[in-house]
C-alpha cells in the first residue's frame, strides 16, 4: 500500500504552529469580529484612551480651586459652569472647520492646544485669569469631540458605524476608569503633579494624530430615503435632524443625573454609602466593557430608530424606576436597565448622524449634536438637583422618565424605519 502524506482532516482543521484555542475568535472575548475594522479606528482607539487615561483636572477642578486657590463654592461653580458654557458653543465650532480643513487638522490641534493650556493653567491664580484661562481650555478640548465623530463616519462603512462608535466610547470609558482614579492621588500628594500628567498625556494623544498616517475613506449612497445634498438652509434647515436634537438634549438631561441628583439621592435620600454609589461606576464600566461592542455588531442592520427609541425608553425606565426602589438591590437593578439603554443610545445615535449627513456637512451635524449634549449636561445637573431639593424624589423620577419617554417618541419620528445603504466610492469618483 503506497504512503501518502496528504494530511488528515482534523490536519487540517488544526494548522501547524497555532495554538489549539484562539481568545481572539473565541465567543469569550467580546471583541471578536473588529479586526475588519480600519487601522484609523484603532488609532482613534488608542488616542481616546491615552488622552481619557489622564483625564483628571476636570473632575477635580472644583476641588483644586476651593483648596488650592480658597476660591469660595460659588466662584468655584461658576468656574465649572463656564467650562460647559465654552464646550456647547465650541463644538459647532469644531464639527464646521472639520468641514472647511478637515477633521484630523482640527483633532491635532485640539489636543496640542488643550495639553498646553492644561500645563500653563496653574500659573493662573487670580479669578479672572482662572476664569479666562478656564474658558480658553474648554474652547480648546471641546473642538475634539464633533471631529473625531466626523473622522469615523469617514472611514467606515455604514454597517460598520455602530461597532465602531461603540469601539470608541469603550476607550473613553476605559480611560476614564484610570484618570479620575489616579488623579485623586495626586491631588492629595500634588495638584501642580495633576496638572502636568493630565498636560503630558493630552500632549501624548496628540503626537500620536501628528506621527500617524491617516486614510479617510469616501462613501456615497445608492439608495436612500433621505436627502443627501447639502442643506440650503445649513444644519438648521432640517426639520428631522431638529426633532432628533431636540430629542438629544431630553434624553441626555436624565442620562446626566447618575453624577448629579443620583448620588444625592443615594446618599441623603436612601442613606446609602458613597462607596455603593462608586461601585455602580465600576459595574457600570464592567457592562460597557464586556457588552457594548457585541450588542452594537449584533444590531448593526437594525434600523436606527428600534436602537434609539429602545435606547431611549431604558433610560427613561431605569431613571423613573429609581422612585420605585428604596434598597441598594433596586438601586442596582435599575442601573443595570439604564447601562443598557446608554450601550444601545450613544453608538446609535453617532451612526444615525453619520448616514443622514451629507458628506460636506458631516463635521456641522456632529457639531450641532455635540451641542445638544454640551447643553443638556449645563442644564440637567442643576435642573435635577433642584427638583429634588424642592419637589423630592418622586416628582424627580417621573420627571425625568417623562422626559425619557419623550426623547423616545421624538427619535420614532425623527429617524428612518429603514436602514440607508451605501457602498465604497472609487477615489475620484
Amino acid at each position: 500500500m503506497a504512503l501518502t502524506t496528504e494530511p488528515t482532516s482534523r490536519e487540517t482543521r488544526r494548522p501547524l504552529n497555532r495554538w489549539p484555542f484562539s481568545f481572539a475568535e473565541s465567543r469569550l472575548n467580546p471583541w471578536r469580529g473588529l479586526d475588519g475594522l480600519p487601522r484609523e479606528v484603532w488609532l482613534l482607539f488608542a488616542t481616546n484612551l491615552i488622552n481619557r487615561a489622564g483625564m483628571m483636572v476636570l473632575p477635580f477642578l472644583i476641588v483644586y480651586l476651593t483648596r488650592e486657590l480658597h476660591f469660595s463654592p460659588g466662584q468655584a461653580g461658576l468656574a465649572f459652569a463656564l467650562y460647559g458654557g465654552a464646550a456647547i458653543f465650541a463644538g459647532p465650532i469644531g464639527g464646521r472647520l472639520s468641514d472647511r480643513i478637515g477633521a484630523l487638522p482640527v483633532m491635532r490641534a485640539s489636543l496640542l492646544l488643550s495639553g498646553s493650556v492644561v500645563l500653563l493653567f496653574p500659573l493662573a491664580r487670580s479669578v479672572a485669569a482662572v476664569y479666562i484661562v478656564t474658558a480658553v481650555w474648554a474652547a480648546c478640548a471641546e473642538l475634539f469631540r464633533p471631529a473625531s465623530l466626523a473622522a469615523l463616519t469617514q472611514v467606515v462603512l455604514p454597517n460598520q458605524r455602530k461597532a465602531a462608535y461603540a469601539l470608541n466610547r469603550l476607550a473613553i470609558n476605559l480611560g476614564m476608569s484610570i484618570g479620575p482614579a489616579l488623579g485623586g492621588f495626586l491631588a492629595a500628594v500634588s495638584f501642580r503633579s495633576m496638572f502636568v500628567v493630565d498636560a503630558l498625556t493630552t500632549l501624548t494623544a496628540g503626537v500620536v494624530l501628528v506621527a500617524a498616517q491617516w486614510r479617510p475613506t469616501a462613501t456615497r449612497e445608492v439608495k436612500s430615503g433621505q436627502a443627501q445634498a447639502p442643506m440650503p438652509n445649513g444644519v438648521w434647515g432640517n426639520s428631522r435632524l431638529l426633532l432628533f436634537l431636540i430629542a438629544t438634549f431630553l434624553v441626555s438631561i436624565v442620562f446626566y443625573q447618575h453624577e448629579s441628583s443620583l448620588p444625592l439621592y443615594m446618599v441623603q435620600g436612601l442613606s446609602l454609602s458613597p462607596a455603593f454609589y462608586g461601585s455602580l461606576f465600576t459595574i457600570n464600566t464592567l457592562m460597557i466593557v464586556a457588552l457594548e461592542v457585541p450588542i452594537n455588531r449584533a444590531t448593526a442592520e437594525w434600523p436606527h430608530a428600534w436602537a434609539l427609541v429602545a435606547g431611549c425608553m431604558l433610560i427613561a425606565l431605569g431613571f423613573g424606576g429609581m422612585g420605585l426602589v428604596s434598597a441598594a438591590s433596586g438601586i442596582l437593578v435599575t442601573t443595570v436597565v439604564w447601562t443598557f439603554g446608554e450601550m444601545m443610545l450613544f453608538p446609535a445615535m453617532a451612526a444615525h448622524l453619520g448616514d443622514i449627513a451629507p458628506e460636506a456637512q458631516r463635521g456641522a451635524y456632529m457639531g450641532a449634536y455635540s451641542m445638544s449634549l454640551s447643553l443638556a449636561l449645563t442644564v440637567g445637573p442643576w435642573l435635577g438637583t433642584q427638583l429634588l431639593s424642592r419637589l423630592g424624589p418622586a416628582v424627580l423620577w417621573s420627571f425625568m422618565f417623562a422626559l425619557g419617554a419623550l426623547a423616545a417618541g421624538l427619535m420614532g419620528f425623527a429617524a428612518p424605519h429603514r436602514r440607508m445603504s451605501r457602498v465604497p466610492a472609487a477615489a475620484g469618483s
